[in-house]
């Protein structure tokens, strides 16, 4: 039906008309190139070129669709990495969270230690210094008092040497040695 066509429509075409002289002859060159035209058709259809052409196409689609379907794989494929990936980094974002504040509340607790250590060191050493105040104290009072006692005893030295004269000596002696000889018997 298609050659029948394509016939029809060559014979009619006006270039065919335009020609001087009877249609039908071999000194028409527009019927001369109608016969060569229908030659090559019949060559192009006993060599099944038509089939060739339309098996190359069908090739050509079929290898077009094995890439479009390559492609799609392929696009499916790399929307299930980025799908994984974005996981991954929610993940990964999440756990860096939950770092930061893990460090926070370490730091927090580390800073309560810091500070209550300070302070019983505070304490320590406050009561160490009001020990040496004591202590320097307590030494500050006995040096005082041996001062005195120093003092005194010199003072006493002098009025005594200054009141006594030879004969109270030889008494004051006297007595010593009987108190001595008293208490070692």
């Amino acid at each position: 039906m298609k050659h029948l066509t394509a016939t029809l429509f060559a014979l009619m075409a006006s270039p065919a008309f335009a020609a001087s002289g009877p249609f039908v002859s071999l000194r028409n060159t527009n019927f001369v190139v109608l016969l060569a035209f229908l030659l090559f058709i019949a060559i192009l259809v006993y060599f099944k070129v038509p089939g060739k052409i339309g098996e190359m196409l069908d090739k050509r689609s079929a290898s077009i669709k094995t890439e479009l379907d390559e492609a799609r794989a392929l696009r499916d494929e790399a929307q299930s990495l980025l799908a994984s990936y974005e996981r991954k980094q929610k993940e990964v974002q999440e756990q860096a969270a939950r770092i930061v504040s893990s460090a926070k509340e370490e730091a927090a607790t580390a800073a309560t230690a810091a500070k209550a250590d300070i302070a019983s060191s505070i304490t320590r050493r406050m009561a160490a210094a009001e020990e040496q105040i004591a202590s320097a104290k307590a030494s500050a009072i006995k040096a005082v008092k041996d001062q005195a006692v120093t003092v005194a005893v010199g003072a006493a030295n002098d009025i005594i040497a200054a009141q006594m004269d030879a004969k109270g000596a030889n008494a004051l002696i006297a007595d010593a040695i009987a108190e001595v000889e008293a208490k070692l018997h």
